[in-house]
Parts: C-alpha cells; sequence; structure tokens
C-alpha cells in the first residue's frame, strides 16, 4: 500500500487541537469563558499516569484550564464520588474525565453515572449513551465517546460521504464499539457489529467497505480478512515483546499484511491514538459552550 494511504492521525489530531485553541480563544475573547477540564486519577496504573499527564499538557496547550485529582488506590467510592459532586457543582470546571480502570474496590459504573451529563466528557453516562442511540440533536445532543468520535472523523476526512457502505466494526464494548456503531448507523452506512462468537469472522470481515478493529487482540486480523480497497481503523492498542527484550507496540490488525490489501489504514501507533486526547479536548469545549448557552463551533 502507498505511503499516502497511510491515515496519519497525529497530523489530524495536531491539526483538530489547532481549531480547539482557535475556538477557545474566540470564547475567551467574545464571552469571557474558559472551559475547564478535570482529571481524576486513583491509585498508580503507569499506563493511566502517562496518559493523564499527555492530557493536561495537552489542555493547557489549547488554553483550557486543567485541574487534576490524584488519590491514592486503596480511595473508596464513596469518597470518589463526593470529589465527583463538588466538581459537578464548580462552575470552572466544564468537563470531568475519571481515568478508567478503577482500582477493586470502586464501581466504574456508579461513579461514570454520577458525574454530571453535561460533563461528562468521556461520553460514557447512560443518559449520553442513550441520546446517542436515539440520535438526539440540538441542545439534547450527546457528548459522544472520544474514540470513536475520532475514528469518525479519520473515515470522513479520508472517505467524505459514508452513506450506503457496509461497515464491520469486531468489538461490542461500551467504549468503542457500541457507539462507533451508532456513529456509523447515523452516517447511513450498514453496519455488523461482530465479535469473538461471530460466526466465519474473517469473512464477515471480507464483506466490509469500513473495518474497525477494537478487540484488543494483538495483531488479530489477518490481511486476507480484509476487501481490497477496504478503509481500515485499528483502534487496538497492545504491547507485545520485540526485538532485543524491548516491547513493543502493535494494533488489532496484522498492519503489514493489510497494507498489501486494503485501500488505507491506520497504523499503530500515530493513527487512532492522538485523537482521543484531541477529541477530548474537542469535547470540553462543546460542553463549555453549551453550559453557558453558547453554540458549539464546528470543528
Amino acid at each position: 500500500m502507498a505511503q499516502d494511504n497511510i491515515i496519519d492521525g497525529k497530523a489530524f489530531a495536531a491539526d483538530l487541537r489547532g481549531r480547539v485553541g482557535a475556538a477557545v480563544a474566540a470564547l475567551v475573547r467574545d464571552h469571557g469563558v474558559k472551559p475547564g477540564l478535570a482529571v481524576v486519577l486513583v491509585g498508580e496504573n503507569p499506563a493511566s499516569k502517562v496518559y493523564v499527564r499527555n492530557k493536561a499538557l495537552q489542555t493547557a496547550e489549547a488554553g483550557m484550564n486543567s485541574f487534576e485529582h490524584k488519590l491514592p488506590a486503596e480511595t473508596t467510592q464513596q469518597d470518589l464520588l463526593a470529589l465527583v459532586a463538588k466538581l459537578n457543582a464548580a462552575n470552572e470546571v466544564h468537563g470531568i474525565l475519571v481515568q478508567l480502570p478503577l482500582p477493586d474496590q470502586i464501581g466504574d459504573h456508579a461513579v461514570i453515572n454520577a458525574i454530571d451529563p453535561a460533563k461528562d466528557v468521556d461520553g460514557f453516562h447512560v443518559i449520553n449513551a442513550g441520546r446517542l442511540m436515539t440520535g438526539a440533536k440540538g441542545a439534547e445532543a450527546p457528548l459522544v465517546p472520544c474514540t470513536p468520535l475520532g475514528c469518525l472523523m479519520l473515515l470522513k476526512d479520508r472517505l467524505g460521504d459514508l452513506s450506503g457502505l457496509r461497515a464491520v466494526v469486531v468489538g461490542r464494548s461500551n467504549i468503542v464499539g457500541k457507539p462507533m456503531a451508532q456513529l456509523l448507523i447515523q452516517e447511513s452506512c450498514t453496519v455488523t457489529v461482530a465479535h469473538s462468537r461471530t460466526r466465519d469472522l474473517p469473512g464477515v470481515c471480507r464483506e466490509a467497505d469500513i473495518l474497525v478493529a477494537a478487540v484488543g487482540r494483538p495483531q488479530m486480523i489477518k490481511g486476507d480478512w480484509i476487501m481490497p480497497g477496504a478503509t481500515v481503523i485499528d483502534v487496538g492498542i497492545n504491547r507485545i515483546a520485540g526485538e532485543g527484550g524491548k516491547s513493543r507496540l502493535v494494533g488489532d490488525v496484522d498492519t503489514e499484511a493489510a497494507r498489501t490489501v486494503a485501500g488505507a489504514i491506520t497504523p499503530v501507533p500515530g493513527g487512532v491514538g492522538p485523537m482521543t486526547i484531541a477529541c477530548l479536548l474537542a469535547n470540553t469545549l462543546t460542553a463549555a459552550c453549551r453550559q453557558h448557552g453558547i453554540e458549539p463551533p464546528k470543528l
């Protein structure tokens, strides 16, 4: 596959962050509103710590206020819910993100659904999920989960109008698979959600004009699973053993094999990953605008 058929998520994300930064500057100048994002980290998960640090840096670079709350691993669910309630009531906080995974003593759903849906910039609250499912528009439009939103942006940038295309989403998580399917349905795609129990999974994948892989299994999707010319969005970020005892990152797709078949494909790293934080910033901007009765900018 030619280099120009690599979907450069890193470059697209940088451009999106620039557009968000310009819109934030205009919001501050014209309305005196500075969006604020609060990120809560419980415990010492190394990957989460790096992710949270990157979020804080990019939030500040976009001209937003960044509020970090780092809690010990033994924090109780009651104490975390109390912090969420405090952030819900804070006028300077327009977006709240509680970093997952949480320690075993804390229930993910209880915490996610304690967040004010208007500040749920991860888009995981049941109200936002329901609004996405029902295609709510205008003032009732949901905040959409960041990773699927980023995937959709990359698809539309590459393909333009998606209507009528056959899309297969491999993976049925609440974080990526299910919302991704809903977004593609709203774009008038014909959507199949496949998973580990799907019969003849390779055959199902070969029917896809758009193939989104979000299963968390390294290089599971092989080159001969892909329809020639298909657009492949690889959401997977898996660490496997590399040369010299060092680990390396790979996706859910066997990229080298897929590149000989696909019309376009996101690399790992440098594809979907950078889009997640960029879309988080976009969601925070949208949330801030809505909370102040301002029409959110079209990004």
